[in-house]
């Protein structure tokens, strides 16, 4: 039997006429909405989504914030500068913000997370019981563990940790990860796999995952819409890809369900 989604835990929300940030990296060409993709999660029977915050809008979270509020079934997460006060974060929580969203790609000047601003967000995030969120090159991966580890937050890697091609998983940014997920403060998405070099490639990552982190550690996303891959990859593509990275089906059960119930909806 299939095991369906009951969560997404990353896809994006926005308008094409959002303000976008100088040098944004991409240009969507729809419009996607909350009731289009709540209409697609139904279809799909999937129950709850995590909205991820979009680098191309940087700190225009009104989108994502309006979503939480009005829709319970989702979460999100937002970009916010590192002096953002609690005041303003604890709203963002009752609104069902859940954690902060880091880049370390498309940005000029990555985020340092032992300077004293970043130190004093990242406290913020973890008296709320929020995450961090990070999206980075496998190379900047152990330095954020590192930060982020110090600092006593929650980590959820994007993507596979992005390995880089040349070494796969045994680059050194990929073998931090594991280390990090063994230690048991760190979360994985196994999603975007279409963004990989290869099929094959992504099976490959996720199978040495699975062999470390079994289904304790690991959430599924499908990146819906597929920025820049909007005609190429659908939402039926990317459920496939669950049972293709994950054959048991106890695991994918956890992947899909338990873990990201645990992780963005136990508040």
């Amino acid at each position: 039997m299939t095991v369906h989604p009951i969560i997404d835990t990353h896809f994006h929300l926005y308008m094409t006429d959002m303000p976008r940030v100088a040098g944004a990296w991409h240009q969507p060409p729809f419009d996607a909405t909350p009731e289009g993709f709540l209409a697609i999660m139904d279809a799909y029977g999937v129950t709850f989504g995590v909205i991820a915050a979009a680098s191309m809008y940087g700190e225009y979270n009104d989108y994502t914030i309006r979503a939480t509020r009005r829709h319970k079934r989702l979460r999100g997460t937002v970009i916010l500068p590192p002096e953002a006060d609690f005041y303003r974060m604890e709203r963002m929580k009752e609104d069902g913000i859940v954690g902060i969203r880091i880049f370390y790609r498309h940005v000029a000047s990555p985020p340092d997370l032992k300077s004293p601003e970043y130190r004093r967000l990242l406290r913020r995030v973890r008296d709320l019981n929020w995450h961090v969120h990070v999206l980075a090159e496998s190379h900047d991966l152990p330095a954020v563990i590192e930060g982020a580890e110090e600092a006593g937050v929650k980590l959820v890697i994007d993507h596979f940790g992005r390995p880089d091609p040349a070494q796969g998983i045994n680059s050194p940014g990929f073998k931090a990860m594991l280390a990090a997920v063994e230690r048991g403060n760190t979360w994985v998405k196994i999603s975007a796999g279409y963004r990989m070099p290869s099929a094959e490639e992504a099976r490959e990552y996720a199978a040495a995952l699975l062999r470390v982190a079994g289904g304790e550690r690991l959430v599924w996303g499908s990146d819906w819409p597929f920025a820049a891959f909007e005609d190429r990859v659908t939402y039926a593509d990317a459920i496939a890809t669950l049972e293709d990275w994950v054959p048991d089906e106890r695991v994918r059960q956890q992947i899909a369900g338990e873990t990201p119930l645990r992780l963005y909806f136990s508040d």
